[in-house]
């Protein structure tokens, strides 16, 4: 049986590629697409070491006893204990024999309320889907066309930009940062519309920098999709964990039912705010016409409807009000010590994660993340995220309620900036991106 590893292996390229589509090829090309950004797995390769040695009887996760896990996107809380018993209780024959109902009625009308913030009226409707990765992608298929463009942010969640190029569209990024407080500014966006514009995704809270949107702001997005005519595509996923008490995030679906016109599609999942990641559950909301399109676009997709054992952990999950704000209590206590640790962090005000600049250090940040890899700490650098701050960015996962997690970077991250800074790294991060075989893996060789 072959050790090796799916998230270590890299796909052929040139001479080597079998015969796939276009909107394949552009999905293995994008700079956000799975093997060409670069994260702590890819670290094992330059170190020399085996991915099975870590990966154990076919595990995907880090072992947490060995390891500081604060790359990967999971919620390291985890999920309800009402969860686990309901889940337990519902492994029968009437639950796992029977084709399951898209959303049970009670669940849909609360996935609407707690994930997508505005109640199903005639106006507004939603189905379930395999996680709010699935919503964005079904909403992708259903209303872009080739050659339609969508405006996204720099940086972005990872996966916003493949979903597009897998629909036929190109992305047109609007970058983020310091300047516009880390948020979609109206007026930028404004300025980035072409007549080929046909939808603008608005991540909010704000992949990776767990900011939020100002009222007036979504409004005013609400007010330019009547305008020109253009899909919203809202993500909500990281907006279950409010780390700032200060701050408000606000359901850009329920502002668009105050303008006429405006065209939302919102998606969420459970997987961030609710630990429930492997169950792959969340929902997709808006105009009824619209939503069965996108159901149409799921069944020709998966053909299957929502999960009834993930269903069932949605509604104990959503019941469990307290655990969510224990969650809560962990991220506010690591982003406290993670700043005697790191500087600077972006101040997250929603999430579960944050983006640590580093450009004070003397390599890049996918070096500094080899290092630390090597310490047994897991980090994601910033190229997958976007062009903004691509060798300068590590994001990190705020929520293991572990201390241990954080005090091994502590007790790593001196000596692993030392050593990123000896450049001994170097040559391995940049052959990585070399063997993407892109223009954008060839560009950030070279700054490396």
């Amino acid at each position: 049986m072959s050790s090796r590893s799916v998230l270590t292996w890299r796909p052929p390229s040139g001479e080597g590629m079998p015969p796939i589509s276009k909107r394949a090829r552009a999905v293995l090309s994008d700079a956000q697409g799975f093997g060409n950004y670069m994260t702590y797995r890819d670290a094992y390769r330059i170190l020399g070491w085996d991915p099975a040695e870590i990966y154990r009887d076919g595990t995907i996760t880090l072992n947490r006893e060995e390891w500081a896990d604060l790359g990967w996107m999971a919620n390291h809380v985890g999920p309800s204990p009402r969860v686990l018993d309901a889940v337990r209780g519902a492994v029968d024959a009437q639950h796992l024999g029977p084709y399951s109902p898209d959303l049970d009625a009670a669940l849909r009308d609360t996935m609407a309320a707690r994930l997508l913030g505005r109640a199903r009226d005639e106006e507004f409707e939603v189905i379930g889907t395999e996680g709010a990765q699935a919503g964005v992608g079904y909403a992708a298929l259903t209303c872009l066309d080739p050659g339609d463009e969508v405006i996204a942010t720099d940086p972005g969640y990872f996966h916003f930009a493949p979903a597009l190029r897998l629909a036929g569209a190109r992305p047109r990024f609007v970058p983020l940062g310091e300047s516009n407080g880390y948020r979609l500014d109206p007026d930028e966006v404004r300025a980035a519309l072409t007549p080929k514009t046909k939808a603008l995704i608005v991540c909010d809270p704000v992949n990776p920098f767990g900011t939020v949107q100002r009222r007036e702001e979504l409004v005013a997005l609400a007010e330019l999709s009547a305008e020109r005519r253009l899909v919203l595509i809202s993500d909500t996923t990281h907006s279950a964990h409010r780390i700032d008490p200060e701050a408000r995030h606000h359901s850009l679906a329920r502002i668009a039912a105050d303008v006429p016109g405006a065209i939302v599609l919102a998606s969420s999942g459970l997987a961030h705010g609710y630990g429930l990641a492997g169950m792959r559950i969340g929902a997709l909301g808006g105009p009824p016409e619209l939503i069965r399109a996108c159901l149409q676009v799921k069944i020709a997709t998966v053909r299957l409807n929502t999960n009834r054992l993930a269903q069932v952990a949605a509604a104990a999950a959503f019941a469990d009000e307290e655990w969510q704000r224990r969650g809560e209590e962990v991220i506010r206590r690591n982003l406290a010590t993670l700043r005697k640790i790191v500087a600077p962090v972006v101040s997250p005000q929603y999430g579960f994660s944050c983006a640590v600049d580093t450009s004070h250090v003397k390599a890049s940040a996918q070096e500094l993340t080899v290092a630390l890899c090597k310490r047994r700490v897991a980090v994601y650098p910033g190229d997958g995220l976007g062009e903004v701050g691509a060798t300068a960015t590590i994001r990190i996962n705020l929520s293991d309620p572990d201390p241990r997690a954080l005090r091994r970077l502590a007790a790593a991250w001196d000596d692993a900036v030392a050593e990123a800074e000896s450049r001994v790294y170097r040559d391995g991060v940049r052959d990585f991106f070399l063997a993407t075989g892109t223009e954008r893996g060839r560009r950030l060789a070279e700054m490396i």
